[in-house]
């Protein structure tokens, strides 16, 4: 896996082959990052990367200079190697919590610019995501939620979903206050 662009462009990382992880894959991250770069000013936002998994995404907005990243997931092994690969690409400002996303949530009183959300395809709460989100206020009121998921789920009746792009089997929901 590599950083597409900005500060640590072209660096690579590899997580173990065991990982119960679903990566972004980089055409999709690509597309993703067009439309962020036209609307954010990456240096000023505060991310919540909730599934973060490998952390590619969260590696993407610390290349491209933003300071304030946090990153939540269940699974021991992935926090540590976003630790990791964080230090070795020396990000300052990024906090991890080893812990279920739904708890997190619920237990969360910080806003963010923008919180993305990778969870695995197959998770049974995915429909209830944007809500709780937004029931918490999670987001500031420019902020956006940003949603991946399959073909076989559909947001684009949502009172609070903004735009959508499908990239293959990778879709991005976006949703806004």
């Amino acid at each position: 896996m590599r950083i597409i662009s900005g500060k640590y462009r072209g660096r690579k990382f590899f997580p173990a082959k065991h990982f119960p992880t679903r990566p972004t894959t980089d055409f999709a991250k690509e597309g993703l990052f067009n439309i962020l770069t036209n609307v954010v000013d990456f240096e000023q936002v505060r991310f919540l990367d909730l599934f973060c998994g490998t952390g590619s995404i969260s590696y993407e907005f610390a290349s491209r200079g933003c300071e304030d990243i946090t990153v939540v997931d269940k699974y021991p092994g992935c926090i540590k190697f976003v630790d990791q690969t964080a230090q070795k690409l020396g990000i300052t400002g990024l906090k991890s919590y080893n812990q279920d996303v739904l708890k997190f949530i619920a237990d969360c009183y910080e806003q963010y610019d923008i919180i993305f959300a990778g969870p695995p395809y197959a998770f049974p709460h995915i429909d209830r995501l944007p809500d709780l989100i937004f029931e918490k206020e999670l987001l500031t009121p420019q902020g956006w939620f940003i949603l991946e998921h399959s073909p076989k789920d559909s947001f684009d009746e949502h009172p609070r979903f903004h735009l959508k792009r499908n990239y293959g089997t990778t879709i991005f929901s976006i949703f806004t206050c």
